[in-house]
């Protein structure tokens, strides 16, 4: 089949990339000249593992092409995805659609004969039925269908995700061209035994906000449960695998920490509220998820000035990670913002060092001396904080860190290390949720 992606960010790219390996033609179409001569040059946009590979074999084999030309790719095509951006937009919280709803009117001046427009972006529900009613206006000729098919991709996992999913979610009016499009689009996974799953298309507008705000929820909670663990005296992490162990609870997104961050999170959270309160059923759980995840970030700050014996001015602070979490470079709504303002605020001075997302750290936090490795932000700090979990963390030469700092504090935002390893190297230890006395 012919597919036009429009949008080569992230869910984009990935999903472009991963159709043209089952075999499908896909014309990846951006506005961004520069993104593109990127892209067909090898130098991918964002880090996803293994994705400039997928992206060079795919365009190799001449099933994965890109183009700033939005009218030539969609000639022809079978199935045209927006997969364009939707940020919250400033003021009241909502997703900004204008995008979304400038792409499809752009594929409607532009297509040349009946094709399905798929939303693959998250949306906010009834926004495929505004995307209809412009298709509608602008060509009133055309069967062209709309069809919303959210996307369900971790960052760092995002390809592994695509190709055997938990679930694919189609929502549709009910035409049947629209689902025998939509059957061939995903029909390469019925080797993986991959559920494909057919509902309204509000339904499935719904059910990615939903999912989010679950997940959201799982991790607050966990949160929350910590500040209680460390008043009382009891282990976070044995609370967690206690009630992760019931099948009905489940042990994913119960890992506590400074608080989730990300592209997806933060702003459908928002956009769900911000839905609930349209419709008049405001969804209070998901209000307080909001509200207790941003106030946590900068409480993690204050949970280091502690650390610290209550004063951080003129002290250092090293910050292991700066993306919101491994094998990405995303700093949206990432913890460690917060926790730098924080810090900056309490007069600390901060260097720190990530795998990937310095770069695009840089702009946003100024101030902070950016170096090569954990060891070398370690030397001579004051304080040495795990805020990101990357595989290159988990093994650190403890004794060596602590022996080149200042004060061989620790602030495991993460839980990695036990209490007795980190104090057998010398660090003074502060873990999430307990003491971390081990088993």
């Amino acid at each position: 089949m012919k597919i036009t992606m429009i949008g080569t960010g992230y869910v984009g790219l990935v999903s472009g990339a991963c159709f043209a390996d089952f075999g499908h033609d896909v014309c990846c179409v951006d506005k961004d000249a520069g993104k593109i001569d990127a892209i067909e040059s090898g130098r991918m946009p964002i880090f996803e593992p293994g994705l400039d590979q997928l992206v060079a074999n795919n365009a190799a084999a001449g099933r994965l092409t890109f183009t700033t030309d939005l009218a030539a790719g969609v000639k022809g095509a079978d199935a045209i995805f927006i997969a364009v951006g939707t940020p919250s937009r400033r003021g009241d919280g909502h997703a900004d659609l204008s995008y979304v709803y400038a792409a499809a009117r752009e594929i409607a001046e532009a297509v040349d004969g009946p094709t399905v427009i798929v939303t693959k972006s998250t949306v906010p529900v009834g926004t495929g039925d505004e995307v209809e009613r412009i298709v509608r206006e602008v060509r009133p000729d055309l069967d062209i269908q709309v069809v919303s098919n959210p996307e369900f991709l971790r960052e760092g996992a995002a390809i592994g995700d695509f190709k055997r999913p938990d679930r694919v979610v189609v929502g549709t009016t009910g035409n049947e061209r629209a689902t025998a499009v939509m059957s061939q689009v995903y029909r390469p996974l019925n080797l993986n035994q991959a559920p494909v799953m057919f509902t309204g298309r509000r339904t499935a507008e719904l059910i990615k906000y939903a999912a989010n705000a679950f997940l959201a929820t799982k991790i607050t909670f966990i949160n929350e449960m910590a500040d209680l663990c460390e008043a009382v005296g009891a282990e976070v992490q044995d609370v967690s695998r206690g009630i992760g162990l019931d099948n009905r609870i489940g042990s994913k997104f119960l890992h506590a920490g400074p608080g989730y961050g990300g592209s997806c999170f933060p702003k459908d959270t928002l956009a769900l509220v911000k839905t609930g309160q349209d419709f008049d059923t405001p969804i209070r759980i998901v209000e307080t998820v909001v509200q207790v995840n941003d106030l946590r970030k900068r409480a993690m700050g204050r949970k280091i000035v502690k650390a610290l014996g209550g004063d951080a001015r003129g002290r250092t602070v090293a910050l292991l990670g700066l993306t919101f979490k491994p094998n990405t470079d995303d700093m949206r709504d990432a913890p460690s913002l917060a926790i730098v303002q924080a810090l900056e605020d309490a007069g600390a001075k901060i260097v720190a060092y990530d795998p990937e997302g310095m770069d695009v750290a840089k702009p946003m936090m100024s101030s902070v001396t950016m170096v090569k490795d954990a060891y070398e932000a370690a030397a001579g700090a004051d304080a040495l904080v795990l805020v990101t979990e990357w595989d290159i963390f988990r093994a650190l030469d403890l004794k060596r860190l602590a022996a080149s700092m200042n004060k061989p504090v620790l602030i495991d935002l993460r839980n990695i290390y036990p209490r007795s390893e980190a104090e057998a190297a010398g660090f003074s230890l502060t873990r999430v949720g307990g003491k971390g006395v081990d088993a």
